[in-house]
Order: C-alpha cells, then sequence, then structure tokens
C-alpha cells in the first residue's frame, strides 16, 4: 500500500484510509470535524465513486449495459432500503434501455415532426471549448444551444455589430417562438456598439446597461441557456460578442452543464439575477437612452458630446448601503424621536443622493416642505442643486443664495454659511429642513452660530469625518451625542465607490506594552519620546515603502503621527534622506497648510506628515499612500484617516495602506479596526487572519506580515476571551453608574456580560460591592441570568415596551387575567427560561424573578440598553394582526414558533412548520449553513433575489405532487399564509421578513420555490441574503 503523499486534502476517512493515516505521525495530519465542512457534497462524491466503479465492474469489459442498468436498479433498490422516501419505483429505469432525447412541441403543418437541433456537446457535459480543430466553436455552439432553449440570459462586457450579425438568425428564431432573452453589458471603454444594441432591442430583448464605467468595469464573458427540461448550460469564458471572438479568435471557454455541475450554473444564475436587480444596470429604451447611450459610448472613446440634461426622466433609485442609511434615519426618527441627525459617508459615496431622497420622503409625508441646504463652496451647492432636482423630478426646484444669486422664492435655499451670516433676521423657524454638508466645518463660528439659533424640524448633518483634531465638539448638536448613520467601508469598496486598497502590516520592533494607558489611549507625550528617540525606525519606515511600491517619485503620501513632535521629526527625516516632506499641523496658519497641501498635488513634496488635520475633509484626491505611524485606538479616526487616500482619482488604480505594528497593550483592540476594514465579526476575524483574508472586495488586500499577524491574533484572541476580572475592574474605574453608561465607556457590547458563563450586569456589580443583596436562590439567580442572555437580539420596540412595564408591576402577571396577545408574549418570554416546558412555567419563573429583585432590575436596565441601539423600523402589519410578530424584528426559533402558538418547541429541528390552527407555513432559513467560508454546492439554494423576491430550497422529500407541494403552489387559492425567518449564521436570532407568495418553481425532492415577499427586505437583510456580487 503506497504512502500518503503530504500535501492538502479533502476527503472522508475511509477505513482503508484510516488504517493508512495510522502510519503516519498524528502531529503531521490535520484532520476536521464533517459538521464544519459542506459534509453532503463530500459524502455524495464518495458514494459516486463508488457508483461509479461497480457499474464499470458490472458491464465487464464489454460495457453490457443490461447489466449496468440491472447494478443501477439494485443500487437504487438499497437506497430505498435506507431512506425510503429518497428512493421508490419510480425511480427504476425502464427495461427498454434506451435515453429520452426530445418532445416536439407539435407536428408542422404537414404533419411531419421537427425536433429542435442539439449542440454538439452533450446537454450532460462539461467541456473546454478553445476554438481549435476539431472543437465546435463558440459562434457555432451558441447557435445550435439557442434552437432549444426557452430563456437566455446574455452577460457580455462588449456587443458588436459583426459579432451579432453571425448569430442574428438564430436569435431571431428563438425570440420568435416565445424565447425570452436578457442581455446585461456597459459603456466600458466605448467597445459596445450603438446599432448592435438597439438590434437586440428591436428584435424583442431586454438590454441592461451600466454607465458607470469606473465603478462596473465588466469583463465577463458568458451565457446562460435555460431549459424547461432542467438541462440548463452555460458558457463562461473570453469570447465577447464579437466576429473573432465568435469563430477564429484564440478564445477559452468553459461549457457547464447543469446535469454535471448543478452548483456552478446556479452559481451563475444566481449572480445574474443580481446584476439583473442592480439599479446600476439600466433597462435600454431607445426613445428615452438613445442620446444617452450615444454620449457614453463616445465619452468612453475620447470624444465629448453635449447630453441634454433631461431632469423629469430620470428615476434615482438608492443603492443597498444608501438604503440602509436612510432605513436608519427613518427608525432613528420614528423610534427614538431623533430628528436631530449626523451621517457619516465617506466622500464619493453619495451623500447627496441620501440627503435629497430623505428629504422627499419627509416631504411626501407632509412632515416639511421648505429646505435650507448649507455648504461652504458654490461648486457644492450647484452639483447639490442639480441632484436634488433630478432626485425630485423638478428642473425648477431649489434657488441658490450664494454670490451675488439671491433667491426670489425663499422656500428651497442652497446657500453658502458666508451668503447667511449676512441675513441677521432669518427667523430660527423659518426653514422645516436644515441640511448641513461637510457638517465637521460646523464648529466653526460661522457654523456655530447658524446652528445656536435655528430650530428646523429636521436637521441633517453630512459629512466623511465627525471627529477634528482640534478637539471641537460638534457632536453636541445632535441627538444622542452620535452619529445616527455611518455607511461601512467594505459595503462602498464593494461597490466600487472607493479605490481599492493594498493593506500591509509590518513589524516595526517597537514595544509598547509599557507605555501608559489613560482614558482609552495610549499616553502622547510618552508615544512621542519613544518614536523620536532615534532614526532606526525611521530607516524602516523608508526601507518598507521602498519595498512596497513601485517607484516613491510618484508617491503622494499622508503619515498619521503621535504629535506635532512626531510629524515635524518625520518630515525632517525623510528630508534628509532626499524624499521631499512637509509636517502640516495646528501650529501652522491656514495659509502655510493650504501652501503645503499645493505643495503635495504638484509632487513638489512627496509625503505629508500630520497629526489629526486631515481627519477635518482636506481635499486632495490623488494621494495613493497612507502610512499609519502610530497606534491608532479609535476605529471611526481609522477609518477617517484611511478615507484620505480612499477617493477615486484616474491615476489611481490602488491605494497602498503601511500600518506599523509593535508590542501592545492587553488595552489596545485591533477587532476594531478589522472589523472595519473588512465587516466581519469580531468571532470571525481570528478565521479570516489565519486565511489571509479570502472575501475582502475585490481588488483589496490585506497582507500582514509573520509577526503582526502573531500580534494581531493573540490581542483579538484576548479580546475574545474577555476574562471576568477585566470587567470588574473596569466597574471599579467607573463607579456606580448605569449599565449603559459602564457600556459606552468601556467600549463594550452588552452581550459580553452574558457570553459563555459570564454572570451578567447583577453579578458584576455584586462582584465589586456595588450591590450587596442577598441571593435569594443560586440555581434561580443562574435561570434568571441565562434568560436575560437569550433576549439580547429584541429589536422591536413594542415588545420591548410590553417586557418593561411587566417588570414595572408590583406583582408578577397571571396568565389568567393575560389576553391572548399578552399569552403569547409571554410564551414567546418562556422560551428564554426553557423552551421545553409549556405556557403554565412562565407564572412560576416569573414569581422566582419578582423574588429576585437584583435581577429584575438588571433585565429593566437591560431593556433601556436594547431599545437605545434599535436602528430598524419594526411596523406592525395587518396579516399577523392577532400575533405578537412585528416585520423586520429579530426573533429566536422558540419565539417565532411561540408566536404562532407553538408551545414547546425545544425539539422541533426542521427549518419548515406548518401550523393548522392559523393556516400558516412557517420557513427558518440559515442563510450560512455550515462553518466552513465558502461551501459552492450549498450557498445558492437559498438566497434573496432581489429585496422582493427569495428562493427556498424545500425539504428533500418534497415532491411537486405532496400535499406539503400543493401546499406551497396553491396557499393563496387554500387560503393559507407563508412566513420567512433569516438569518445569516446558526448563532444569529431570526428577521421576520413577512408574508410571502408563492411565484414557481422547478424540479423536486426538493422542490426550488421563488416566492415574493409582501413586504422589501431591509437593505442590511438583503445583503446578507443576497449573492455575494458586492
Amino acid at each position: 500500500m503506497a504512502e500518503l503523499a503530504p500535501g492538502i486534502y479533502e476527503q472522508v476517512v475511509t477505513a482503508e484510509l484510516q488504517r493508512r493515516l495510522e502510519a503516519v505521525d498524528d502531529d503531521l495530519v490535520h484532520r476536521d470535524d464533517l459538521k464544519r465542512v459542506d459534509a453532503e457534497e463530500l459524502l455524495v462524491r464518495h458514494l459516486a465513486t463508488q457508483i461509479r466503479r461497480a457499474l464499470r465492474i458490472a458491464g465487464g469489459q464489454q460495457a453490457n449495459i443490461a447489466d449496468q442498468v440491472s447494478a443501477a436498479n439494485r443500487i437504487s433498490h438499497a437506497i430505498a432500503s435506507v431512506v425510503p422516501e429518497a428512493a421508490s419505483g419510480d425511480d427504476l429505469l425502464a427495461s427498454s434501455q434506451d435515453v429520452l432525447l426530445a418532445i416536439a412541441e407539435g407536428r408542422l403543418p404537414d404533419g411531419a415532426v421537427a425536433f429542435p437541433e442539439r449542440p454538439d456537446v452533450p446537454l450532460t457535459s462539461s467541456a473546454l471549448l478553445v476554438n481549435g480543430r476539431e472543437q465546435p466553436q463558440i459562434g457555432r455552439e451558441v447557435v445550435k444551444e439557442l434552437a432549444s432553449a426557452n430563456r437566455v440570459d446574455l452577460l457580455i462586457a462588449f456587443v458588436k455589430w459583426h459579432g451579432l450579425r453571425l448569430i442574428e438568425d438564430a436569435l431571431q428564431g428563438f425570440l420568435s417562438r416565445g424565447g425570452k432573452l436578457r442581455v446585461i453589458t456597459t459603456t466600458y471603454m466605448g467597445a459596445t456598439e450603438l446599432r448592435a444594441v438597439e438590434k437586440l432591442v428591436s428584435m424583442g430583448a431586454e438590454v441592461a446597461v451600466s454607465y458607470e464605467t469606473h465603478r462596473t468595469r465588466l469583463h465577463a464573458k458568458a451565457w446562460l441557456f435555460h431549459r424547461n427540461s432542467g438541462l440548463d448550460t452555460a458558457y463562461v469564458g473570453s469570447s465577447n460578442l464579437s466576429r473573432t471572438a465568435m469563430l477564429d479568435g484564440v478564445e477559452w471557454n468553459v461549457r457547464l452543464a447543469r446535469a454535471e455541475q448543478p452548483h456552478l450554473v446556479d452559481t451563475f444564475a444566481a449572480t445574474f439575477e443580481d446584476y439583473w436587480n442592480d439599479p446600476a444596470f439600466e433597462l435600454y429604451d431607445p426613445e428615452r437612452d438613445h442620446q444617452r447611450l450615444a454620449a457614453a459610448l463616445a465619452s468612453e472613446q475620447g470624444e465629448q458630446r453635449n447630453l441634454p440634461l433631461q431632469v423629469a426622466n430620470i428615476d434615482v433609485v438608492p443603492r443597498p448601503y444608501q438604503q440602509e442609511v436612510l432605513d436608519v434615519l427613518q427608525a432613528a426618527r420614528e423610534n427614538h424621536g431623533h430628528w436631530r441627525n449626523l451621517v457619516v459617508m465617506a466622500t464619493g459615496t453619495g451623500k447627496t443622493i441620501v440627503a435629497a431622497l430623505d428629504y422627499k420622503r419627509l416631504r411626501e409625508a407632509g412632515k416639511i416642505e421648505s429646505l435650507l441646504f448649507v455648504a461652504h463652496r458654490k461648486e457644492i451647492l450647484a452639483q447639490s442643486l442639480a441632484m436634488f432636482r433630478t432626485v425630485l423630478k423638478d428642473a425648477n426646484f431649489g434657488e441658490l443664495l450664494v454670490d451675488g444669486d439671491r433667491p426670489s422664492q425663499w422656500r428651497h435655499v442652497f446657500a453658502s454659511i458666508q451668503s447667511l451670516r449676512s441675513l441677521p433676521h432669518l427667523a430660527s423657524d423659518r426653514f422645516d429642513m436644515v441640511i448641513v454638508d461637510e457638517f465637521h466645518h460646523a464648529a466653526a463660528r460661522s457654523y456655530g452660530e447658524l446652528l445656536d439659533n435655528i430650530t428646523p424640524v429636521a436637521l441633517l448633518g453630512l459629512t466623511a469625518t465627525p471627529e477634528r483634531a482640534d478637539g471641537e465638539d460638534i457632536l453636541h448638536w445632535f441627538d444622542g451625542g452620535r452619529p445616527t448613520a455611518e455607511l461601512r467601508l467594505w459595503e462602498a469598496l464593494e461597490r466600487g465607490m472607493l479605490v481599492p486598497f493594498h493593506y500591509f502590516g509590518i513589524h516595526d520592533d517597537v514595544d509598547l506594552s509599557h507605555i501608559s494607558w489613560r482614558s482609552g489611549h495610549y499616553d502622547a507625550q510618552e508615544l512621542t519620546e519613544l518614536y523620536t528617540r532615534h532614526d532606526a525606525r525611521v530607516s524602516m519606515v523608508v526601507e518598507a515603502l521602498e519595498r512596497k511600491l513601485d517607484d516613491l517619485a510618484t508617491m503622494k503620501a499622508v503619515g498619521f503621527c503621535v504629535s506635532i513632535a512626531h510629524a515635524d521629526f518625520m518630515a525632517a527625516r525623510f528630508t534628509q534622506r532626499g524624499i521631499p516632506a512637509l509636517a502640516v499641523t495646528s501650529k501652522m496658519t491656514a495659509q502655510e497648510r493650504a501652501v503645503a497641501l499645493q505643495k503635495l498635488r504638484s509632487s513638489e513634496s512627496k509625503i505629508v506628515f500630520t497629526v489629526d488635520l486631515f481627519n477635518e475633509g482636506v481635499d486632495v484626491p490623488d494621494i495613493n499612500t497612507v502610512l499609519f505611524l502610530r497606534p491608532t485606538e479609535s476605529a471611526t479616526v481609522f477609518l477617517q484617516q484611511l478615507g484620505r487616500g480612499l477617493r477615486l482619482t484616474s491615476n489611481k488604480p490602488v491605494l497602498t495602506v503601511l500600518d506599523f505594528v509593535g508590542l501592545q497593550r492587553k488595552e489596545f483592540r485591533f477587532d476594531r479596526r478589522f472589523t472595519a476594514l473588512t465587516g466581519k465579526r469580531r468571532g470571525q476575524l481570528e478565521h479570516e487572519i489565519e486565511a489571509g483574508f479570502p472575501t475582502l472586495p475585490a481588488g483589496c488586500s490585506i497582507d500582514l506580515d509573520r509577526e503582526v499577524s502573531k500580534i494581531v491574533l493573540a490581542n483579538i484572541k484576548q479580546t475574545l476571551s474577555l476574562r471576568w476580572k477585566d470587567l470588574t475592574s473596569e466597574l471599579k474605574e467607573q463607579g456606580d453608574v448605569s449599565l449603559g453608561d459602564f457600556l459606552d465607556h468601556s467600549g463594550r457590547e452588552v452581550e459580553d456580560l452574558y457570553r459563555g458563563s459570564r454572570g451578567g450586569w447583577a453579578a458584576l456589580r455584586r462582584d465589586v460591592n456595588l450591590d450587596q443583596r442577598p441571593i435569594p436562590s443560586a440555581d434561580d439567580d443562574t435561570s434568571q441570568r441565562k434568560m436575560i442572555g437569550r433576549l439580547l437580539h429584541i429589536n422591536d420596540p413594542e415588545r420591548l415596551n410590553f417586557l418593561r412595564n411587566l417588570l414595572s408591576r408590583p406583582t408578577p402577571p397571571s396568565l389568567a387575567e393575560a389576553t391572548l396577545q399578552e399569552q403569547l408574549l409571554l410564551s414567546m418570554l418562556n422560551t428564554a427560561f426553557d423552551a421545553r416546558k409549556d405556557l403554565s412555567a412562565v407564572e412560576q419563573h416569573l414569581a422566582r424573578l419578582w423574588i429576585n429583585s437584583a435581577r429584575r432590575e438588571e433585565l429593566l436596565e437591560v431593556i433601556d440598553v436594547l431599545y437605545a441601539r434599535i436602528d430598524r423600523l419594526t411596523p406592525a402589519i395587518p396579516e399577523v394582526s392577532d400575533l405578537p410578530l412585528r416585520l423586520h424584528a429579530r426573533y429566536t426559533r422558540g419565539e417565532a414558533l411561540a408566536a404562532f402558538g407553538l408551545e414547546i418547541s425545544g425539539y422541533m429541528v426542521a427549518g419548515v412548520q406548518w401550523f393548522p390552527e392559523v393556516q400558516a407555513d412557517v420557513f427558518l432559513v440559515t442563510i450560512n449553513k455550515t462553518e466552513a467560508q465558502f461551501t459552492p454546492s450549498t450557498m445558492y439554494n437559498d438566497r434573496a433575489i432581489s429585496q422582493t423576491l427569495f428562493q427556498w430550497e424545500s425539504q428533500g422529500r418534497t415532491r411537486e405532487r405532496s400535499e406539503t407541494g400543493q401546499r406551497y403552489i396553491n396557499h393563496a387559492a387554500r387560503g393559507s399564509t407563508v412566513h420567512l425567518f433569516l438569518r445569516e449564521e446558526k448563532e444569529d436570532a431570526y428577521d421576520y421578513a413577512g408574508p410571502m407568495t408563492y411565484l414557481s418553481h422547478e424540479s423536486e425532492r426538493p422542490m426550488r420555490i421563488v416566492w415574493e415577499l409582501t413586504y422589501p427586505l431591509p437593505a442590511d437583510v438583503f445583503h446578507y441574503a443576497k449573492v455575494n456580487t458586492g
């Protein structure tokens, strides 16, 4: 028996493999639990190998078909004996031993029967086509595929007339017999030809075009041929729709067959649907869009054409990440009564679009009418006015108040701050809504005077940089004293709104573990002394720049330092080494800073060293390198500084980021930085770092050297394994504070107090002698702590108010006195105590909670914390008016089922449940079904196609004609309802997505059904539930 070769494997361990592994040292073998991988796919491959071997042996050297058919039937019998629902007599091969190849739609007028032409590559096989000798040409195969397809999706970078001409007859025949063709293309490089696009549309195709070539540089070339028979095929490769590519070019195209590789075809189909529903791809209408497309193609080719503005014909639809900001704003106003809000979004991500859509929504709701939009430059005001006119489809909306322009109506004014200072009699309530762009300027005296003297219904601040270097606070003008909504960096990167970054974590050999830590920060003076003590670190920084940049001559860099002295030191040392450098700090005058920045723009200086001035929105779009020369504790400040280099420009393909990392104190937290960079949860970061950050947005990279990786991993593991004594030390330092204040000051989440066996807030207070009341019962106290920890997902104001009112009563509630709604809410609460006991147990649990006043008070404080962080609307909907459910609120599985009347839910494992009493099907769907980061065979089974369409796969036994299958298909006619609950990971609570209606299905055992949601998914839920295409 041959020895196992060293290397990587992905193979289930059989008895034979186990024996062979015994000859290998255990410490040289890496195994994993089947639960953590795509077990089903591995087991299927294992059995497929055996079945193929069995059929080959059964057929003998002559490949006797009858013997192979007999063996196949016996295997099918064996499967049925193990899992009866998986196979039956209907699955046995017929005695005729033949293969179905086609069914004609009917007879021709002369009575003859014509079958569609078949592709040369079998429908059940995959292949690589390279336009080589003895191989089918891609163009010829496409013609043959069209002959039998029912629907076709084409994703193509360039559409050329001469390429279209080659398949025109086949396309026309396909469309004439009722086929549906969807085409996605772009104006990238101006290579698409206008007449080819318009020819496709005239033939009956739907064509979606992206005009945003700097964001959607589509390079893909792919066809997907859908067939009602289920034998879909696809081509993915290098061939555009051009003559050369289709016939004789050096092109590579992979032909995929659903029968052989269904998960790859599913990936194609899911990704195409995601693109098709993306607002970046706009459906082309020749009458409306001819001039726009012609101008866009000409512009890409270097020509300039004037395109007349047609405000009324442009629909502005928010991107999902912009919609998420709008949703958070709406929740802040309706849930918390916060009408003075700050939005933080990186430059270039559409702050003005969000503001215009927010104003439009409030005006349409009748809550506001008049508007004052404030900015500090005329160019910003003019661009903003144009955007508002576009969003509102009103070319006459708004007036300027700047540089001599004065309004006549004074209803919708776009004003410079300088012009407003000349209006001493401006009434404080003159405008219903005031929007201040680049709000970080608000600490300036002119802005402060305005903001202190206005009382609008709604105040909206927009900024990329909410924190100022001069320490002036701009947050006190806003409700809650913090930003209401912040655009997450990775979402903007996924959308191509910002330039990709290459982030290098470089070990600098500096030990910071002995530097003093005060109020959440390193001592700046001690850091300065350490960093300016000698030149060794400077040499290391220069060497790193020379190693990571291809040419320092093209560098436009900013380096963030700990202090003015540090910035001066770095600028002087760089200049001494022949790299022109300047320090730009607050000790300089505004004119001196402007001169220095101009030198950076003109490349007279290659790098500017600063402390925080660039946090204030100083705009140098060409910055292509960012250096972090100090530990930055605040993730917000870190992102602001990083954002200085993320502006898109034509000559900047990527931002290079060098982060110099030393040994840190245990209080320093890397998890916040890398969560902000990657969008991953704290618990996922360890895998991300060990795997080399495999799921970053396209074009982005994070590369940590070996020492930095060790430092960061150790720090994150320490954060995840937060010790109870660390929490008690923090509470001792803060004293007798509320739970909310403790969390704010310590930077902790409420979940940190209840994770694992941690004792919760009441126990933390007891352990530092802030509460010395005796514990009535240790067992009850533990049960109540667990119960509180199981409620931390709640984001429904009505439910939190119910719990608050309940806990504020002098005596525990009685089931006999509770309404039906209250009984269901108590049943949901009962699941947090013990899911295996019926509703009557909740009275006993609550009676014991009333005895333990410390835990009851703790739960009231937790409710306040949960209420304060609600950032989503959870409205009541008529479809479940008699149930205690709110749309888009979060529920555990037990709570969801209890809401529908199932009292004991602890043993319910399946993700589906039928409630005959209320005629409702409940689907509980987990998007990421395994712990593996990427499972292509299952990741497209259940997914959001759009914010209103959801694809769902039934249990494996469900047939179309079964009672369950028929109930799904005919639920509307039968009067039953179907409800969807979604979660991203297994440890999450579910988001209630509301009721949905059957639209269509394909296949059976399992059935793959497309449902239409009654209510659109929130943007953040759609983000995790859709195909991850950015």
